[in-house]
């Protein structure tokens, strides 16, 4: 071994060390000015309200400012593929969702990023059922009727929030499992999908339990099925997809990211900060309000969870030929 070879591994060391050293010091002032959580969605979406609840909570929590910043677009992957190529230092963070990670960019043929790869997972907010809808002025009041509807003569429309999420691809499901067609007409979101459906220009659609529910309370619309495991307390009529005999079983989950190499010191903050705010009984009131269960895990189970969903609906999106 030559001096010189020495010198430099003994240089490279050095240097190794001296990043090391940066770094934590940079974690532990962390955080010195406000951070950016973008939401893949226009204001009064699903990752917009989770991304201003957490904001709003947070803020005091880590002694800073959290800003909201919409980015909709491209079923969420514009605001996603904008966060994955932010600098990884703790202050730019994004709203992932069952769609933004797991559904659109596995059927997108240039989504911008790796669902995995290219995300510090942080933490998990919850999951809240999917419900398939009719409008109260179609006369239709079961999933039967969809079905019968569907057998009588053309396709009829549904409305969803967009293309290739969990919202669609429960209908994609059931609808193959039936034996029936369906057109599909996705939205920018819920709240067009939503006005669609209130006014009866579509009979059927489906969305977050938590962005219909002030409209099934209003009785605009009828819940008719949800995607999840158990039927919701609040409305103990409404049989579940499983129930009924289609196989899908799932949630739509919410969590929040940031783009890859986020220092593990700031990570676990993050996500200490998260589970004390998904603790704090007005904010678990306000997600159990929309079905919304709050399920803390670590970063590590959360990005073992993300990679599980990706693995589980993934193909089956991909099967259903739900890409753009």
């Amino acid at each position: 071994m030559t001096r010189q070879f020495v010198r430099t591994l003994a240089a490279g060391a050095l240097a190794f060390i001296t990043l090391g050293l940066t770094q934590g010091a940079q974690a532990a002032e962390w955080p010195t000015r406000p951070i950016r959580i973008i939401a893949p969605s226009t204001p009064g979406g699903a990752a917009d309200t989770f991304g201003r609840l957490l904001a709003d909570h947070l803020g005091p929590k880590l002694g800073t400012t959290l800003i909201v910043d919409n980015r909709a677009g491209g079923g969420g992957l514009i605001g996603m593929a904008a966060a994955a190529h932010a600098e990884p230092d703790g202050y730019t963070l994004v709203t992932s969702s069952i769609a933004y990670n797991a559904i659109e960019p596995l059927v997108s043929a240039n989504p911008g990023f790796h669902p995995s790869r290219d995300f510090t997972h942080v933490a998990l907010i919850g999951g809240q059922p999917d419900v398939l809808l009719v409008s109260a002025k179609s006369g239709l009041r079961s999933l039967k009727d969809v079905i019968d509807l569907a057998r009588r003569g053309a396709p009829p429309n549904y409305v969803s929030p967009g293309l290739a999420t969990f919202s669609q691809l429960i209908v994609e499901v059931f609808a193959r499992e039936a034996g029936i067609t369906l057109e599909h007409i996705p939205h920018r979101g819920s709240s067009q999908a939503m006005m669609d459906l209130v006014a009866g220009n579509v009979a059927f659609g489906t969305m977050t339990w938590g962005s219909a529910i002030g409209q099934i309370r209003a009785g605009t619309v009828r819940p008719v099925a949800i995607s999840s495991k158990n039927r919701v307390t609040e409305f103990p009529d409404v049989p579940t997809l499983q129930e009924l005999g289609y196989h899908v079983v799932g949630d739509s989950w919410w969590g929040l990211s940031g783009p890859a190499g986020i220092a593990p010191e700031i990570t676990r903050k993050l996500n200490q900060a998260v589970i004390e705010v998904l603790d704090k009984p007005e904010v678990r009131q306000r997600l159990l309000n929309d079905a919304m269960v709050p399920e803390p895990m670590t970063s590590d189970q959360f990005a073992a969870f993300v990679a599980d969903e990706i693995a589980k609906w993934g193909p089956i999106a991909k099967q259903l030929g739900m890409g753009h």
